[in-house]
């Protein structure tokens, strides 16, 4: 597995753990963030990445760090 692939799944994990823990659907982290369901599924499932900017947004939503969310470690 290379490293992208690792880390992709380490942030899948991550988004949706957090959201789950923070009692959050996916439409209402939608709804709060302005995003599509296609853009959140997208991160959670580590076919793409939130910008920083949203990943402090995802962070303050979730009430974690946002190092938690991004840059999660195994």
């Amino acid at each position: 597995m290379e490293r992208g692939e690792r880390m992709g799944d380490i942030l899948k994990i991550s988004l949706a753990s957090a959201r789950v823990n923070a009692n959050l659907t996916q439409e209402e982290v939608c709804k709060v963030l302005n995003i599509s369901k296609k853009t959140l599924g997208s991160w959670e499932n580590g076919n793409s990445e939130p910008k920083i900017s949203q990943a402090l947004d995802l962070a303050e939503l979730y009430h974690c760090n946002v190092n938690n969310i991004a840059f999660a470690r195994a």
